[in-house]
């Protein structure tokens, strides 16, 4: 018998889903296909492959209803949030409404003597490897701008989110995205690498973990497949002086523990004020207090089940070392929390750069909170990290907070807002976050390849 990829649900411990994965053999079939279709696919009116994009997508979001109650059974998002449409709508929608200006040759020169332009030319088969925590929006990213490029697009998603690969690929072949050009396909790691080493994608696109990430590009190595990789985070918020207290508070907190804290983006450490601390930390613990942890499927219910026990131990393991460190816990455990998938959100104080929980991505419900005397501290502090994906200040100051940002190590700057992709500016980090850039003008230039032509008239 093959093989096959459990969905455990972190509701109940049960399997959701099971799918065989295909053979290595069946899987470079798959993408010969797919090889096979891209040019007739790139050939077709940009406004045509636009349109049809666009309608895959509102496909899509007519199966919203079923949508937001596997996302529950899958990873644990409370269904009162609605699924991730919204969000996977917005840049889909941006990304088709600048196609023809990023896609539009660079000219140079056109007249008697010569043409010389520069045209963006599809890579060919693009590789979409999407996680589980937000597994439509994620892959969005990269799915629409490489169809729209004329790309066809291979889909791997993760196992915790098996159906999802399915009824995206479901979407868009209803919509009149011929099958071949955008495939689903169930593979294991093994398969996958093997396919990546023996280069038979132009294009990979991935988002997960480091340790992931460095595994693609070891099975890359030597093959010159060019490679985009969103890895791991542990953005900062640092809230001024001058800040609105209430606003930096409700807004940290959400992104510290929105989808259980399973977020790219999602702040993991906060550097507070002096002289806003004590009351900063008394509003953050009301907050976390005020979470409803549950069964995802109840609609009062505010703070699901993380994905998997793997990740909730992380988030346990860090709290208890912090603790035993000498932090403090302020959060009383949940009667919810199950020593499982069900994880009590938590607020520390007391924590220092000694400790993992404010080193190592945690991913889960959890941050930690410094006082800081100003911005030198706060900078060497946001600085002192692995990653780079987004830093969140808060204050009333623009020219300061970019000041500010233009020596912050990361991704993004936000000024009061976090955990949040706008899809007209690139999404990218720097040091173990990855490399690359999704979405904006960028996006599509990193799903394309520069072609020039210089073509000289007699």
């Amino acid at each position: 018998m093959p093989r096959t990829l459990k969905c455990i649900s972190p509701i109940d411990g049960s399997v959701y889903a099971e799918r065989p994965v295909l053979s290595p053999g069946d899987a470079a079939a798959a993408v010969d296909r797919a090889r096979a279709a891209q040019p007739g696919w790139a050939a077709r009116p940009l406004e045509e492959r636009t349109a049809l994009v666009r309608a895959g997508v509102a496909r899509l979001g007519e199966m919203n209803d079923e949508v937001v109650i596997e996302l529950a059974w899958q990873m644990g998002r409370p269904v009162r949030y609605g699924g991730e449409f919204r969000g996977v709508d917005e840049r889909a929608s941006y990304m088709a409404s600048i196609a023809e200006t990023a896609l539009s040759p660079i000219m140079l020169q056109d007249d008697d003597a010569a043409r010389r332009m520069i045209r963006r030319e599809p890579h060919g088969v693009v590789f979409i490897i999407a996680p589980w925590n937000y597994p439509f929006m994620t892959a969005i990213n990269g799915i629409v701008p490489a169809l729209i490029a004329g790309n066809a697009v291979v889909l791997k998603h993760a196992t915790q989110t098996l159906l999802v690969g399915e009824r995206m690929a479901r979407a868009f072949h209803e919509a009149g995205v011929p099958e071949d050009v955008f495939q689903n396909l169930v593979l294991d790691h093994d398969t996958t690498e093997g396919l990546i080493a023996a280069r038979a994608f132009n294009f990979i696109n991935f988002t997960g973990s480091v340790g992931a990430g460095q595994r693609i590009e070891r099975a890359a190595a030597g093959t010159f497949t060019g490679l985009g990789l969103e890895l791991g985070g542990k953005d900062p918020g640092y809230v001024m002086e001058d800040a609105d207290l209430d606003a930096a508070a409700d807004g940290l907190m959400d992104g510290a523990i929105f989808n259980s804290g399973q977020s790219c983006c999602g702040i993991e450490r906060i550097y507070v004020h002096e002289s806003l601390f004590e009351p900063f930390v008394e509003k953050a613990v009301a907050i976390a207090r005020a979470a409803r942890l549950g069964n995802p499927l109840d609609p009062e219910t505010t703070l699901g089940p993380m994905a998997s026990p793997r990740g909730a131990e992380t988030v346990r393991r860090h709290v208890a070392e912090a603790v035993a460190a000498g932090a403090v816990a302020h959060v009383e455990r949940f009667a919810a929390d199950d020593d499982g998938c069900y994880v009590t959100p938590q607020v520390l104080t007391g924590v220092n750069h000694d400790m993992a929980v404010m080193r190592e991505e945690t991913f889960g419900p959890v941050v930690g909170i410094m006082p800081v005397s100003g911005d030198e501290e706060a900078l060497k502090l946001m600085n002192d990290s692995e990653f780079g994906l987004t830093a969140s200040l808060w204050t009333r100051d623009v020219e300061r907070a970019d000041a500010l940002g233009a020596r912050i190590e990361t991704g993004t700057v936000f000024m009061n807002r976090c955990d949040y992709l706008d899809p007209g500016l690139c999404w990218t980090g720097c040091k173990n976050t990855g490399r690359g850039g999704a979405l904006s003008v960028i996006g599509f230039h990193n799903l394309t390849r520069p072609k020039s032509y210089h073509l000289r008239r007699q």
